[in-house]
């Protein structure tokens, strides 16, 4: 563990679409800058991720300055699309949550459709510091969260995907393997470490940045989806679900909350408190 370092960090300015790799970012409170402020809901109000339209995976937000996001996709001329003007908010369901949400310009509302072919609409957290706690069987109180699934970050390690990758390759869908990170859609990826020894961590520093380990992530059906073809397969859910099945959850990356502000960068060193 002495050599361990923040390899990747990937920031997702809208849910479920393409990320990028800055080489540094801004931890806050409720995630790294920038980090899914931006999300999908359908005409009903509800949230669209990859699990019901794999096709996002196709389709990227650039982060601009200021916050505003400039949207591309396969066939589709981009779109620049601006944080909203302060004004009425209206609710949506993230999941379980109901959040306090601004809504994009209409231009934007008739990309996002028109991509999808079904109606949709692009929404904005206006203030993280407030609209969505974090899961308080696992929060303390005041803590926060972007439109995340359910937690200000998701760390991975290199080392779990390789011993991962393995078990795929002895497997009956081993011509899916080796599947890269991106399945995973992380925030921060570390190398260095041993396979899965990021299971017994409760607090790890990132560079100068203290984290709170909160809880094991339980993966869906989005690992499946292919993050350059949209295609889906079997793995790793087969795969994770005969190795790493704990209380009917299937476990990849460690969730981790904030417990200081500051800027991390690719190369820092990671070390763990215990």
């Amino acid at each position: 563990m002495g050599n361990a370092r923040l390899r990747s960090i990937h920031v997702h300015p809208v849910k479920a679409l393409r990320g990028l790799a800055p080489r540094e970012a801004e931890v806050e409170p409720w995630g790294l800058a920038g980090d899914r402020r931006w999300m999908l809901v359908d005409d009903g109000g509800k949230v669209v991720t990859q699990r019901q339209r794999p096709r996002l995976a196709l389709a990227a937000a650039e982060l601009l300055p200021g916050g505003g996001v400039r949207l591309s996709a396969p066939g589709a001329d981009p779109l620049t699309v601006p944080v909203p003007d302060p004004g009425e908010t209206v609710t949506v369901e993230l999941f379980r949550d109901k959040v306090q949400v601004t809504p994009a310009a209409e231009a934007a509302h008739a990309w996002c459709g028109a991509y999808l072919g079904a109606p949709a609409r692009l929404v904005h957290l206006d203030d993280p510091a407030t609209r969505r706690p974090v899961d308080p069987a696992y929060a303390r109180p005041g803590e926060t969260v972007s439109f995340a699934d359910g937690y200000p970050l998701l760390l991975t390690a290199t080392a779990s995907l390789e011993a991962l990758n393995s078990l795929i390759a002895r497997g009956e869908h081993a011509a899916e393997g080796p599947l890269p990170m991106n399945r995973f859609r992380p925030n921060v990826v570390v190398d260095g470490t041993g396979a899965w020894e990021e299971d017994g961590w409760s607090r790890v520093m990132i560079g100068e940045v203290a984290f709170r380990v909160a809880k094991p992530s339980g993966r869906c059906v989005v690992t499946t989806t292919d993050q350059d073809s949209a295609v889906r397969g079997r793995e790793p859910l087969h795969t994770l679900g005969r190795h790493r099945r704990h209380g009917g959850k299937l476990l990849f990356g460690q969730n981790l909350v904030p417990l200081s502000r500051g800027t991390i960068r690719a190369g820092d060193p990671v070390t763990v408190d215990g």
